[in-house]
């Protein structure tokens, strides 16, 4: 489950990745905006599975129905989501880029302490097949369509939808 989630939440990495592939960054920027979208992907899911503690220690629901809820907004978010052009031409572009593509981990990470007794591991996982696949990503944008990087995005969102619904009969 912990590998279906860290493929998921590396697909907008890796979409917009392909995209801005395309601009033919140098091979400088392409491995540091891998390193930042790593390491936010392992910031976002740690606050959020952070904030999940508190919320579930608060709140009298399921677990189980709040993961469903986040992973099908988060899937969903991920099918139907335009991005808009940006341009990675300094360091803040590349944090900015980080962090965009990583919000959805915080969500995901809310949920996150109830699908593993490995967090920190998960995490990590989730960090380096961030940072794997979004400097696959940039290498592959060269090459390859823009269209792809939508398809990349849908089948994330997909893979999310289907992880709630086998979550929620968990």
């Amino acid at each position: 489950m912990i590998i279906l989630l860290g493929l998921s939440l590396s697909m907008d990495a890796f979409s917009l990745a392909l995209i801005y592939g395309m601009n033919k960054l140098d091979k400088k920027r392409e491995i540091l905006l891998s390193i930042i979208v790593g390491i936010f992907h392992f910031t976002m899911p740690y606050l959020g599975s952070s904030l999940g503690n508190v919320i579930f220690n608060y709140l009298p629901v399921s677990p189980n129905i709040i993961v469903t809820i986040l992973f099908m907004i988060i899937g969903i978010e991920m099918i139907l989501d335009k991005k808009e052009e940006l341009s990675i031409n300094n360091i803040i572009d590349m944090l900015l880029f980080g962090l965009a593509v990583s919000i959805d981990s915080f969500g995901a990470g809310i949920g996150l302490t109830y699908l593993t007794n490995h967090l920190f591991l998960s995490i990590l996982y989730i960090s380096i097949t961030s940072f794997l696949l979004t400097y696959i990503g940039l290498v592959f944008g060269k090459y390859i369509s823009i269209k792809l990087g939508k398809v990349s995005n849908i089948i994330g969102g997909i893979v999310l939808i289907m992880l709630s619904i086998i979550y929620i009969f968990k």
